[in-house]
């Protein structure tokens, strides 16, 4: 009777194991939901939704997605892990103050999509980033607004090898640049951006060393310094600007500063910036494929360093 009740005992408590394990596994769903009327007390299903996305990422499994419900701010949020924020259907608020918007700082493979995101700094002088991004296998940025942050609209700083991906977005009014690609010390980027607005930063678009950058039907305009800035001190830097503008800039519509910055221009627009329309410093390469406008610019039109045929 002894042994028979101590199997029992055995049984009862790899039951409870089990039990306990499988309830953390369904704490974590494959889609959650937040709401402006929401509350991170529940469960984020559609009938009983979260308030802010940090509330909703921790009962999201990876690999999951978080959708709004309906119109809201939901706060600003750390990823550390594969997902996918999507509020395309509605509005999906991000307002901070005095930090970044959105950090990613997720695993090698991770891959991260961000849908229908309106991303605003408030202007006070110390918000950081609207999407900074330290870590991760890829992230998609579509169809959202990225506005007054003190840094830049995205920073794009990963440590190993990464790829970013925006499309249909528009990157404003951030006081440094709308976008910025500088690889850490051991990584770099491969980056693709398509059908996007940069307009009213200090810089449109800045790429740094370990970059490979290709700019698609996308404008940078009325911004400071440079439209599109290219800069590489240790490592190479490409930029190829295809069916693309630089207009109204207060500076350069199109920058390579030193030996190791590459721009590949092709069916693109350089017009009636107040600097110089291409303008090569420290032998940076401005290639040119014949077939571009560059008209009208105050401190002169600037030229190509290399002339390539079209093939």
């Amino acid at each position: 009777m002894k042994q028979i009740a101590m199997k029992l005992g055995a049984m009862v408590f790899v039951a409870a194991v089990s039990a306990a394990f499988a309830a953390g596994a369904l704490a974590q769903a494959t889609r959650t939901w937040v709401s402006g009327v929401g509350d991170d007390a529940n469960p984020c299903s559609r009938t009983a939704p979260c308030k802010t996305f940090a509330g909703a990422i921790s009962k999201t499994a990876a690999g999951g997605e978080i959708n709004a419900l309906d119109p809201g701010g939901f706060g600003g949020v750390t990823i550390t892990k594969a997902i996918t924020i999507n509020a395309r259907a509605t509005m999906g608020g991000v307002l901070t103050s005095g930090t970044n918007g959105i950090t990613v700082n997720a695993g090698a493979n991770d891959v991260v999509y961000l849908r229908g995101l309106d991303i605003v700094g408030v202007g006070a002088g110390t918000d950081l980033s609207g999407i900074n991004f330290l870590a991760g296998g890829a992230l998609h940025v579509e169809d959202c607004s990225i506005y007054g942050f003190d840094l830049s609209g995205i920073n794009f700083a990963p440590s190993g090898a990464s790829a970013l991906y925006v499309d249909s977005s528009t990157l404003r009014n951030n006081r440094q640049r709308a976008i910025h690609v500088h690889p850490g010390l051991a990584g770099s980027a491969m980056v693709s951006i398509t059908n996007v607005l940069m307009v009213g930063n200090e810089q449109g678009l800045r790429v740094e060393d370990a970059a490979t950058v290709v700019v698609k039907n996308s404008t940078a305009s009325g911004n400071g310094f440079a439209g599109y800035n290219v800069t590489s001190s240790a490592r190479p830097a490409i930029l190829t600007l295809d069916n693309s503008a630089a207009n109204g800039n207060d500076g350069a519509g199109v920058r390579a500063n030193g030996p190791l910055s590459t721009v590949r221009i092709h069916t693109s627009t350089v017009v009636d910036n107040g600097d110089v329309g291409l303008a090569s410093v420290g032998g940076g390469n401005i290639v040119s494929f014949g077939n571009n406008r560059v008209v009208g610019n105050a401190g002169g039109n600037g030229g190509p360093t290399v002339v390539n045929p079209q093939m």
